[in-house]
């Protein structure tokens, strides 16, 4: 440790990881990172952190060891491939996984890392877009024992406004796929709504406030609905290709538990059309081009 302070680890510097990394430096944290593209690691080198060579030598470097990457292949990759987290197992550390990943695929993961190394592992998916992440105010949910959980609790004060366990492997990712239901169809409501009033003859970018305080209202009108508006889609906070992606995981995981799920599915082949028209890459509330038309 350094003045008291728990040496940790980041694997993946992205849209999330860097912000999460550079609030975890502020915090007097020693950081170890490593990531697949290495030009990514320039911030959080110049911010302090400490580069490693491979994810096994983050998790030598640290006693915890936060990821946030694309998927669960990327994610069995990083712990279990060759270098990877797992050959620097051990029973006093502990793996935090922010990513959005399959429920099972992370069950499967962190039993096998346990059984294997003794090393703990939490499923910590969080909410709050690049913004949250820069000021330290993510909603964090997460799965794991509440021994571990607690262990994080005063880490994970550097970059959430709260931390929640909801049960044991995989119960943090269940409800972060809940979150994006509502996240997701809620892009396509507000669109929706932007058109009809665009069509309707009022300004679209004066509804937010004409319904501030009112039964509609909420932290999407407020803050998505302006940005849709005025189409400020060119900046990605997080986008198309994730969105789907964490649609797919929630239809996939809605057919296993038997869910009927009719909006969200028809949201699912949205944002399917929006991307087969190359907007992938584009920040997900783009989608009100594919649902105008006109574009």
């Amino acid at each position: 440790m350094t003045d008291g302070k728990t040496p940790l680890g980041y694997i993946g510097l992205g849209l999330m990881g860097w912000p999460m990394t550079e609030r975890l430096l502020a915090d007097g944290h020693p950081v170890t990172v490593w990531n697949r593209s290495r030009e990514k690691l320039a911030p959080a080198l110049a911010a302090g952190a400490e580069e490693a060579a491979t994810p096994a030598d983050v998790a030598r470097a640290a006693d915890i060891v936060f990821t946030c990457v694309t998927d669960d292949r990327s994610m069995d990759a990083i712990v279990f491939g060759e270098n990877g987290v797992a050959q620097a197992g051990a029973p006093n550390k502990i793996l935090i996984d922010c990513s959005t990943i399959k429920p099972d695929a992370c069950r499967r993961m962190a039993k096998r890392l346990r059984d294997e190394t003794g090393m703990g592992w939490i499923d910590a998916p969080v909410t709050g877009g690049t913004a949250g992440a820069r000021a330290g105010k993510l909603v964090v949910m997460a799965g794991g024992t509440e021994a571990d959980i607690e262990r994080l609790r005063p880490i994970m004060t550097a970059v959430s406004q709260s931390f929640t366990r909801m049960g044991p492997q995989g119960a943090g990712l269940v409800t972060k796929l809940c979150n994006q239901v509502i996240v997701a169809c809620g892009k396509v409501v507000l669109s929706e709504m932007l058109l009809l009033a665009r069509d309707g003859g009022i300004d679209p970018a004066s509804v937010p406030a004409a319904l501030k305080g009112g039964s509609a209202d909420s932290w999407q009108l407020q803050n998505e609905a302006p940005r849709i508006a005025a189409r400020d889609f060119d900046t990605p906070r997080g986008t198309a290709n994730t969105i789907l992606k964490d649609l797919n995981i929630i239809h996939a995981f809605a057919q296993e538990a038997g869910t009927a799920m009719p909006v969200t599915a028809l949201v699912n082949e949205l944002y399917r059309l929006h991307i087969a028209r190359g907007q992938g890459g584009r920040d997900s509330p783009s989608i009100y081009d594919t649902i105008d038309g006109k574009r």
